[in-house]
């Protein structure tokens, strides 16, 4: 059968209509998208700005968690006008958002323990149950603090050791801040042999304390009988000092300590020598 010149032409016609149609109309859709990305980017921007900045405001507000909480202002924003640019071209933005949900979902179970750790940073930087250069004890984990991250802590043990410990690990569990009220309560205790002089070995503690210009005045030093043995007499000097002077002003006081008292003639007694195992006496 011939075709119709005639039948061709409107045909033609016809299809070069709808295809101008689509053409105008996702034209519109086009560039109803990039302005949607330009301003949503804008304001994307200025969104992270102005949360990064009104955080800093907040005395003591932790740098790291300022950065972490602005970001997700940031991608949030994002994310909103990419699901608006993909509703200009008639995508259904429920389903697109019913999709994250369930996307996020099996994230979350999938990083599960990361996400705890993460959470528990967050609670770390907002509470700031210690800080950078602090020394903590955590259950079995001790050290200085070096650096609070969003995942894991550093720490630095007295013996130089580095230590990298879960967030979630020092968040779950009571932490001894030893650096945090700035002071210390201190305690040597000798044992001195129970002929000496009680009140002579007291003095002589005390008068080391008053010569210690890194004990506190207030509470002021005392000394004070703590045990007593069968030949010996524990003696004790109680003081205050600051966090940082601790354990030198400690190990300096032992020292002077064992030092006046052999030069005031008050003796230390050794211990006891252990008895003979039974065959050494039978030989």
């Amino acid at each position: 059968m011939p075709i119709d010149p005639q039948d061709t032409l409107l045909t033609l016609q016809a299809g070069l209509a709808q295809l101008s149609t689509l053409i105008v109309s996702y034209s519109f859709s086009a560039i109803g998208a990039v302005i949607l990305l330009v301003v949503g980017y804008i304001i994307a921007g200025l969104g992270e700005r102005s949360i990064f900045a009104g955080l800093g405001h907040i005395n003591g507000f932790d740098q790291t968690l300022r950065h972490f909480l602005s970001k997700i202002v940031r991608y949030a924003i994002l994310v909103l006008v990419v699901i608006m640019v993909l509703g200009q071209f008639g995508v259904q933005t429920a389903s697109i958002i019913a999709a994250l949900g369930a996307i996020g979902l099996a994230i979350g179970l999938a990083l599960q323990g990361t996400l705890q750790n993460i959470a528990a940073g967050i609670m770390l930087l907002a509470l700031r149950p210690f800080r950078i250069g602090e020394s903590v004890e955590v259950g079995s984990i001790a050290g200085s603090i070096e650096e609070i991250g969003l995942f894991a802590t550093k720490l630095r043990t007295a013996d130089g050791v580095y230590i990298l410990a879960p967030n979630s690990t020092l968040w779950n569990q009571p932490v001894r801040n030893f650096s945090r009220n700035g002071v210390r309560r201190g305690d040597i205790t000798l044992s001195i042999g129970s002929w000496n002089d009680i009140d002579r070995a007291q003095k002589t503690l005390l008068a080391i304390a008053a010569a210690e210009r890194r004990i506190r005045r207030q509470p002021a030093p005392i000394a004070f009988v703590a045990a007593l043995g069968d030949s010996t007499v524990s003696i004790t000097l109680r003081y205050w000092t600051s966090s940082a002077d601790f354990f030198a002003t400690q190990a300096d006081l032992t020292k002077r300590a064992k030092q006046e008292f052999d030069s005031e003639g008050i003796s230390i007694p050794l211990p006891a020598p252990e008895a003979p195992a039974p065959e050494a006496r039978r030989q």
